[in-house]
């Protein structure tokens, strides 16, 4: 378990790097072979690659996007409705292994 401070996540990647790229990573293998796959890596390497975690407070993350991104790469793929499900899942699992790895629930 990694305590948490709220402080400290300001500089996330100098003092959680493990956690945030272990919640990345368990959040897509969660949906590895549940969603079309082209669409999920699109989304991890050309939308998440570039997200950025936040706390909001009372044990609450967030992910926010770079919305040209997200809008770049949903022209590409052929299912939008799919994106946009599958985007949506992704920051939620995010968010919830972050919370899971600082033992907030």
């Amino acid at each position: 378990m990694t305590e948490f401070d709220p402080e400290k996540f300001e500089e996330k990647y100098v003092h959680y790097f493990e956690e945030l790229e272990a919640a990345y990573s368990n959040a897509y293998n969660q949906l590895h072979g549940r969603y079309d796959s082209e669409i999920l890596r699109a989304i991890d390497r050309k939308v998440l690659n570039e997200s950025e975690p936040v706390y909001v407070g009372d044990r609450e993350f967030r992910i926010d996007l770079p919305e040209e991104r997200v809008e770049a790469v949903r022209a590409a793929v052929d299912d939008t409705k799919q994106f946009d499900t599958v985007l949506a899942e992704f920051r939620e699992r995010i968010a919830d292994e972050l919370v899971r790895s600082f033992e907030f629930d």
